[in-house]
C-alpha cells in the first residue's frame, strides 16, 4: 500500500531479571534507528531474553522486519530458544535477519572448512568427535608449523586456540601421544601462553562437541603480525573495512617471554573507499561472494542484512600482492560497525521487507 511506513524490531540482549528499556534513542543503536527512520521505517526496541520469549514472538509478530544482535553463546547460554522462535516469526511472514538457517550455513566457523578450496582457503580440517580429535589431531600438528583450533560456535576468541608441539625436533604422527608436551594460548582476551599434555588439552575441549559441536583446524598464519583486515558487508556489498592490527595470538615479540605476548587492541574503522583494501573489496564482491553462495547452496537475496568476514594475511603472490585467508564470517552479532554502513543498512532492509512482502 502507498504511502505505507514499515515497522522493524531491532532485537538485542536484556538482562533475565530486569528487562531492559525499549528505548532505542538511549542505546547503542541509535545511529541504527535513525538511518532506518531517514529510510522511512520506524524502529523498535525488543530486548530479549529466554524467559519471555514468548512476549517478544508476540511482539515480533505486529513488524515488518526483524533485526537481531545478539551473541551465539555467552553466559552459558546459547541461541537455540531464540533461534526457534525467529524461523517462527519467519514463517509466518516476517522478514528476519540473519535467518538462523543463514546463521546455520555461513555463521558459523564450519564455513571455514566448507570453503577450505576457495581461494581465500587454507589447510583445513575438521573433527566431528572428540575421538576423531584424538585419532587426527597428532597427525595434524606433525605435519608443520602451529595450528589454530576453533569450536564451531563462539565470538571473542572464545574457545580459539594456538596449538603447536613443544618439540617438534624427530616427532612424527605416530610419536605423539597424550603425554606429548603442547604450547597453547586461548585467543580469549587475557589469556596466556601455557605448557599442558595433548591429552589434557583432548579433555579442555570435550564441552565444544555437545550439542553436535565439532572443531575446525587451521594452518596458523605466520603473517598474523601484519594485522586482521574485517570487510563490513550489507548484503553483497563492501560498506565499510575494520583493521585490527594486535590481535588474538599475536605473537610474543623476539627474545621476549611468551607470556608476554601483547593483548589485542582496539579495531580502528574506515569506508569502503580506503584504497589498499579494494583489491580485498573486489575479490569478495567479484569473486568469493559467488564461491561461497554456490557451495553453500544460499541464494544472494538471503545474504544477512549485516554481517563481517575477518581476513589474515596470507603469502604474497609472484607480483609482490597480498593474498588473504578467511579467519571466520561473523552473522549473529555485528556490533559495532563504520558509520558508512548505516544508511547501506537501512537502504537494504528497506529493500528486503518491499521484496518480501
Amino acid at each position: 500500500m502507498a504511502g505505507k511506513r514499515h515497522r522493524v524490531a531491532i532485537v538485542f540482549p536484556a538482562d533475565a531479571k530486569e528487562r531492559l528499556s525499549t528505548d532505542l534513542e538511549q542505546s547503542r543503536f541509535a545511529g541504527t534507528s535513525k538511518a532506518l527512520r531517514a529510510a522511512g521505517i520506524e524502529a523498535v526496541g525488543a530486548p530479549y531474553a529466554d524467559p519471555f520469549v514468548e512476549d517478544i514472538r508476540a511482539r515480533l509478530l505486529t513488524v515488518d522486519g526483524v533485526l537481531v544482535w545478539i551473541n551465539p553463546i555467552q553466559g552459558g547460554r546459547d541461541r537455540s530458544v531464540l533461534n526457534a522462535m525467529l524461523a517462527d516469526v519467519a514463517s509466518r511472514g516476517v522478514f528476519v535477519s540473519a535467518h538462523p538457517e543463514v546463521i546455520a550455513k555461513m555463521g558459523t566457523k564450519e564455513v571455514l572448512y566448507r570453503t577450505r578450496e576457495m581461494s581465500w582457503g587454507c589447510d583445513t580440517r575438521r573433527y566431528a568427535t572428540l575421538e576423531a580429535m584424538r585419532t587426527e589431531l597428532p597427525a595434524s600438528l606433525a605435519s608443520g608449523g602451529p595450528r589454530v583450533l576453533k569450536q564451531v560456535r563462539g565470538q571473542s576468541g572464545d574457545g580459539v586456540w594456538k596449538v603447536e608441539l613443544a618439540d617438534r625436533l624427530g616427532t612424527t604422527a605416530s610419536t605423539i601421544v597424550s603425554d606429548t608436551p603442547l604450547h597453547v594460548r586461548h585467543a580469549k582476551r587475557g589469556s596466556a601462553e601455557e605448557s599442558i599434555s595433548l591429552g589434557a588439552f583432548l579433555s579442555r575441549c570435550e564441552p565444544y562437541f555437545a550439542a553436535a559441536g565439532s572443531i575446525i583446524d587451521q594452518a596458523y598464519q605466520p603473517r598474523l603480525p601484519d594485522g586482521m583486515v574485517r570487510c563490513y558487508v550489507v548484503g553483497d556489498r563492501v560498506a565499510g573495512f575494520g583493521e585490527q592490527l594486535i590481535n588474538a595470538l599475536y605473537p610474543a615479540a623476539p627474545g621476549m617471554s611468551l607470556s608476554d605476548a601483547p593483548q589485542p587492541g582496539p579495531r580502528h574503522y574506515f569506508p569502503p573507499s580506503r584504497s589498499d583494501f579494494q583489491r580485498l573489496k573486489q575479490k569478495l564482491e567479484g569473486e568469493w561472494l559467488n564461491e561461497l553462495c554456490e557451495l553453500l547452496e544460499l541464494d544472494k537475496s538471503r545474504l544477512p542484512v549485516i554481517w563481517d568476514a575477518d581476513f589474515l594475511y596470507g603469502p604474497k603472490d609472484a607480483e609482490g600482492a597480498d593474498s588473504f585467508v578467511l579467519c571466520e564470517i561473523n552473522v549473529s552479532s555485528v556490533y559495532p560497525f563504520p558509520e558508512d554502513a548505516l544508511v547501506p543498512i537501512a537502504k537494504e532492509t528497506l529493500a528486503r521487507i518491499k521484496d518480501h512482502g
